[in-house]
């Protein structure tokens, strides 16, 4: 796996369907789970919708990994004080608007898991409704540590310093103005890559989707271009830890992986005696990616008045109401604001 400072690759689009292997032959040609698969790779299928979901919707993809992910030891609770997960019914709710000065990284040792801290929460995680918003203080990257999210997909907004993010499907560098998107389930760690190269410290947020996939939202009338455009969304190539360039021994040689699951609401730890990144070759359209905002279509009015912020919409979590999201993630980019006889601010509104 690149973990250096080296460009690292990337396949383009959202939603499309990948194929990709870090070693050739690794991918079996023709179907998905042979009887000898190639290079003696297991192969795995993670599933982010049900067998039956409609197929522009179905989510899947099949992953050729040199250890099985099940050879885990058994999970033990484990503690994270500031990641609450809705619905919280200790919380005591309040109507008043809040807003938060910058939370200080720290001097301490903090890495991705640990340093996170809720913000708000809504809806709950056991029903599949509703996100979390937290913010993530890191300035220590996860060694011979990993995390995997059962309770919703993670959506990464770097603030201040860039990270990498090493996944089970390859690897993205994601720096400020950029996000990324990690699915439910998938296994990753943070590792933190400073905008100059070199080790720092990383802020950001991070919207926890305990709903429906986040998937780019209609365009309508605005026609078949504009808002965030598919092919400007990233998706990591193969990329496995190893020893050695034969993927054929069970354990390898650097010792133990702690394997951190959120599930239900609570923490779990637990040991792998290889690493969890040992996909060599993988296919389908369930996949982590990155997105660069700047690459963002901005539309607005060039006669009167403010648009509604929908207009502003990068990626939505559709609900069972029709044209009303669990979620919306919306920026705010530079632009010009060239409306005449509008009051510059938008225009105050409550939200129900």
């Amino acid at each position: 796996m690149n973990t250096s400072s080296t460009p690292l690759r990337y396949q383009s689009g959202f939603g499309n369907e990948f194929a990709t292997e870090a070693l050739p032959g690794a991918l079996p040609q023709g179907r998905n789970s042979p009887q000898r698969a190639p290079l003696k790779l297991y192969p795995e299928l993670i599933s982010g919708t049900a067998f039956t979901a409609p197929r522009h919707e179905n989510r899947r993809s099949w992953l050729y990994r040199r250890q099985p992910s099940v050879a885990t030891g058994r999970y033990q609770p484990c503690a994270q004080a500031h990641w609450r997960t809705g619905a919280d019914r200790d919380a005591a709710l309040s109507p008043e608007p809040m807003r938060w000065n910058p939370f200080p990284v720290g001097d301490a040792p903090c890495d991705f898991v640990d340093g996170m801290r809720t913000l708000a929460a809504n809806g709950d995680a056991a029903t599949q409704t509703g996100m979390a918003a937290h913010i993530y203080l890191v300035n220590r990257s996860m060694q011979r540590r990993a995390f995997v999210n059962a309770d919703g997909e993670m959506l990464l907004v770097p603030q201040q310093g860039g990270i990498r993010l090493v996944t089970e499907m390859g690897v993205l560098d994601v720096k400020p103005g950029e996000v990324a998107l990690v699915p439910r389930g998938v296994v990753f760690k943070v590792e933190l890559n400073g905008d100059d190269g070199k080790d720092g410290a990383s802020r950001g947020y991070v919207c926890e989707n305990y709903g429906a996939h986040f998937r780019l939202p209609e365009l309508g009338p605005i026609g078949s271009n504009g808002l965030a455009n598919a092919r400007d969304f990233q998706a990591p190539v193969a990329a496995f830890e190893a020893d050695t360039s034969e993927p054929t021994a069970f354990e390898d040689s650097s010792g133990d992986y702690e394997i951190v699951k959120k599930f239900g609401g609570r923490f779990w730890s637990a040991t792998m005696r290889h690493s969890p990144f040992n996909v060599v070759a993988w296919h389908g359209n369930l996949t982590p990616m990155k997105y660069d905002t700047a690459n963002f279509m901005t539309i607005g009015s060039i006669s009167f008045d403010h648009p509604d912020p929908s207009i502003f919409t990068v990626l939505t979590s559709p609900s069972d109401t029709p044209g009303t999201a669990n979620c919306d993630f919306v920026i705010f980019p530079p632009r010009w604001l060239v409306m005449e006889d509008t009051f510059r601010p938008p225009w105050y509104h409550r939200n129900v």
